[in-house]
């Protein structure tokens, strides 16, 4: 069994650390066409296969409300970095599509939001330290089952 003081100590300490990291990479997003939560969205798009999504699916995927994200969403169809159409499968749901406009600006920020990125972490992580920080982050996400 986890120390209880332990554990919440470490969570405190990795809340605090992901809280910095983001507000340091937001206060330095390397762009005014986008913001950091746009640049998620498209991000996250980009990922997907055929670089499109249902809607919820988005919801899931990024660290905002759902009102935010539609929103959000409404704002990138307007400067036309992604489109929107109806579900074939659900008529209820909207899918959400990158444009080849949105994807190249995505592109051209993630360039330089990765060198950003590189420079944060590396100034304060050796490579060895970045590794374990991954492995560790990674077992928080998807833990192994207990043992019976």
């Amino acid at each position: 069994m986890t120390d209880r003081d332990l554990a919440v100590s470490a969570w405190e300490s990795l809340f605090r650390a992901q809280v910095g990291v983001i507000r340091a990479l937001a206060s330095e997003f390397p762009t005014r066409t986008m913001s950091l939560n746009e640049y998620d969205v498209l991000f996250n798009l980009s990922l997907q296969p055929e670089r499109r999504a249902r809607l919820r699916d988005i919801n899931e995927l990024v660290l905002l409300s759902q009102p935010s994200v539609s929103r959000l969403v409404d704002r990138l169809v307007a400067r036309g970095y992604v489109s929107k159409h109806p579900d074939p499968t659900d008529k209820r749901g909207t899918i959400v599509a990158i444009t080849d406009a949105g994807f190249e600006q995505y592109r051209e920020v993630a360039r330089l939001h990765m060198q950003t990125i590189t420079q944060l972490m590396g100034s304060a992580l050796t490579d060895a330290e970045l590794v374990q920080l991954a492995g560790l982050t990674a077992k928080l996400r998807c833990p192994e089952p207990e043992e019976a």
